[in-house]
């Protein structure tokens, strides 16, 4: 239901009656006081920010999507053959530590369940940048934070171990 109102308007040198239609409901906004406008602009920024985070966070996702399912694609027909001389070839010509071992599993295990390093290290309460670089062999991580990296992950502390030495053992042969 409209109902009309009638306001007196003042250009630079007169003044108007001018009759508005206004709905219902409809905030008006010469009704509200500078604050309460500032607080509205604020919430319209607000909401236009989150739109565009999300639809970034989408497209993130969506990205990760099409790269998971390009390895998993890749991973299927490729995998044995490439995979194999590929670590013969790194254990050729680099010794790998227990670090780095352990590091390798976890970014595959990770990887393989289609988790951010984001995920993990919430779920194991351990710093992103700490995991990335323990993830990477940079650092060595105490059997506690092994411990809740690998519960985070879906495998007992025995599995994880038992991948690192089954990895170790596939580059030495």
């Amino acid at each position: 239901m409209a109902n009309n109102q009638t306001v007196l308007r003042h250009t630079e040198d007169s003044f108007e009656l001018q009759t508005n239609n206004v709905h219902e409901g409809a905030a008006r906004v010469r009704d509200l006081t500078p604050a309460q406008r500032r607080a509205v602009l604020f919430a319209q920024q607000q909401v236009i920010r989150a739109r565009a985070a999300k639809k970034a966070k989408d497209e993130r996702q969506a990205a990760l999507a099409r790269m998971w399912m390009q390895e998993e694609g890749g991973d299927a027909r490729s995998m044995p053959a490439a995979a194999g001389s590929s670590e013969e070839a790194y254990a050729g010509t680099h010794q790998v530590s227990l670090r780095e071992a352990i590091g390798h599993v976890l970014r595959d295990l990770r990887t393989k369940d289609h988790k951010t390093l984001r995920e993990v290290s919430e779920n194991a309460g351990v710093s992103l940048g700490y995991l990335s670089e323990v993830e990477r062999g940079q650092k060595e991580a105490s059997s506690e934070l092994l411990s809740s990296i690998a519960e985070a992950l879906g495998v007992s502390v025995s599995q994880m171990l038992r991948m690192v030495a089954d990895y170790i053992e596939s580059l030495q042969d």
